[in-house]
């Protein structure tokens, strides 16, 4: 059984940092894409970054949005992927969710084929 779980949301000032962990269950990451989401309120969910292997070696993608201030990557010993949120502004208070899908299918930027998604975790950035 696939499982993810979303963690390490919290209240930070601005220009601040916070790392989110996603542990999963269940997932190759050789044959898996896991993204990160996120939705702020009244707003539609944003696809923001999303690794998967590509010959053994990770790689990652990243909405403009976030591209520079924000890096994922994983610890396969963990099973588990991480982002790392850096420079934090108001505009990234949102609810943030790991999903994971088949990587030859995921289509991040529009969260298709994510089959499977964690709880997810809160991010307040205050000004």
């Amino acid at each position: 059984e696939v499982q993810l779980q979303a963690f390490g949301g919290g209240l930070v000032q601005v220009g601040g940092s916070l790392r989110l962990s996603c542990a999963t269950s269940g997932i190759a990451f050789d044959d898996y894409g896991i993204g990160w989401f996120r939705q702020a309120p009244g707003k539609k969910r944003e696809g923001i970054s999303c690794i998967r292997r590509s010959n053994g070696s990770p790689n990652v993608w990243y909405a403009s949005s976030v591209r520079g201030r924000f890096t994922m990557f994983e610890d396969n010993a963990k099973r588990t992927v991480y982002l790392q949120m850096s420079s934090l502004r108001p505009e990234d208070t949102a609810v943030y969710y790991c999903a994971a899908g088949l990587k030859d299918y995921v289509v991040p930027v529009f969260g298709e084929a994510f089959d499977h998604w964690g709880q997810g975790t809160l991010v307040t950035v205050s000004s």
